[in-house]
């Protein structure tokens, strides 16, 4: 009997050790691929990945890698963010192809693992085109990669070797070659920790018996924020800020073309700012171009320095907010691509005007625009009145103190109007006559275009 419950009992120790130990082995880790050219999406997913991976305690952030690379800022970003003091263990499996910024990000992680068959290598710094940049560039890329090489205790002249075909190391490379790796020779070279066929044997190496893997997911505003920041479609908003601002001056008061320029500039600037590429000031010289151009327009004769200067500050403010900087500082943004945002931005704002001036006078007279205007006059004898009275001004002769763009001033025996020209353009100091009068503007024509 006695003999009986000390077999129990010892038989029940034995049971809550094992129950003990199979709930410590159990270990959380949380994956997320990162398969596509390294630029703000991938920023924004694995920001939005370490963030999740910290909040659900995870031991472990596993990355399935597959990039031939992309942009130096981006990449740098996600390589920093990986070597802060974070509470988990990164792990990098090159799933076929880690090139350029994919290496530096694979240099970054605690652990690298390569699928059978996968290469890493060859961050040499390259533009769009794929010609090799000047040395300077070459400088900071190889600099970033030996610090990083050394934060994790890897060769950083192997690591540097990426970036420098002019460094000999002649078991793995031919001298003036940039080093590039299989996974077998990443393996024997001490960069990676092993190759292997699945995640599987990534648990296995690491002793992680009981994974409990969470999959990081994107959201549709992950979805719709990489729909927005696509240059084409960044380029037809522009396109509706542009021809927006452009109608709502051809036709002062309606309102609507205007709130098409607002929503198209928050679809613009609201992606890009989140992304980390808009920053505040680019957003406000901006908004200081447009009110230059705007005051330009109705308050200050002729075009001059406002009109120019306002013009140049819509170009830069659009231009770079599509890239990163540190105000004017462009050493980290993907070369060419400041050259391309500008060329987008000018592209469209030209093709906007050809649109404007070809199809504009269509669109403002279409039944489906004027629908979604106020069309009705507000006559005296259906009980509206004026704030301001004005005499009978029909055939009345003025000057234009204002260029009419089509909107400005005018004046008639010594009294200011507002005025809009039915010519769309009257420049200042011009002899007008009122064709007609509705509510608060007269509209009014050359004298030169006065119907005999």
């Amino acid at each position: 009997m006695l003999m009986n419950k000390f077999t129990k009992y010892i038989l029940g120790i034995v049971a809550f050790i094992l129950l003990t130990c199979q709930h410590v082995s159990a270990q959380r880790v949380y994956t997320v691929d990162l398969k596509e050219d390294i630029g703000p999406n991938a920023w924004r997913t694995m920001k939005n990945a370490i963030k999740q991976a910290k909040a659900n305690n995870a031991e472990y952030l596993l990355i399935d890698l597959n990039t031939y690379g992309g942009a130096l800022n981006f990449a740098d970003s996600i390589r920093s963010s990986l070597l802060n003091d974070n509470p988990f263990k990164s792990i990098v499996f090159v799933n076929n192809n880690a090139a350029s910024a994919g290496a530096l990000i694979s240099l970054a992680a605690d652990y690298i693992y390569m699928h059978t068959g996968a290469s890493l290598g060859a961050a040499s710094v390259v533009n769009q085109q794929g010609e090799v940049l000047p040395e300077k560039y070459q400088s900071y890329m190889r600099g970033l990669m030996r610090a990083t090489a050394e934060a994790r205790g890897r060769d950083p002249k192997m690591a540097e070797a990426f970036v420098d075909p002019s460094i000999s190391i002649p078991s793995l490379k031919e001298d003036g070659k940039l080093l590039t790796l299989t996974a077998t020779e990443a393996v024997n070279a001490g960069l990676a920790k092993k190759s292997i066929k699945s995640e599987v044997d990534i648990y296995s190496d690491l002793n992680i018996t009981k994974p409990e893997v969470t999959e990081h997911q994107l959201t549709w505003v992950d979805h719709f924020i990489a729909l927005l920041v696509n240059p084409l479609v960044s380029g037809l908003l522009i396109m509706g800020i542009i021809g927006g601002i452009y109608f709502e001056l051809q036709t002062p008061g309606i309102g609507f073309a205007l709130v098409v320029a607002l929503v198209c500039a928050a679809l613009f600037f609201a992606p890009l700012y989140l992304q980390g590429l808009a920053e505040n000031w680019e957003i406000a010289i901006f908004v200081l171009g447009v009110i230059l151009v705007a005051l330009e327009i109705f308050v200050i004769p002729g075009f001059g320095v406002a009109g120019i200067g306002g013009i140049i500050l819509i170009l830069c403010g659009l231009a770079f907010s599509m890239v990163a900087n540190d105000y004017f500082d462009f050493k980290l943004t993907q070369p060419g691509l400041l050259m391309n945002s500008f060329i987008i931005v000018i592209g469209a704002m030209v093709l906007t005007i050809i649109l404007a001036v070809i199809f504009g006078r269509n669109i403002l007279e279409s039944s489906a625009f004027k629908r979604l205007v106020l069309q009705d006059e507000q006559q005296a004898k259906e009980g509206y009145t004026s704030s301001v009275s004005k005499p009978n001004l029909i055939n009345k002769v003025g000057i234009t103190k204002t260029v009419l763009r089509p909107g400005g001033k005018i004046e008639i025996d010594n009294v200011w109007y507002d005025a809009v020209a039915l010519d769309s353009y009257i420049d200042v100091g011009e002899e007008v006559y009122v064709e007609k009068h509705e509510n608060y503007n007269l509209f009014v024509r050359k004298i030169s275009e006065r119907k005999a």
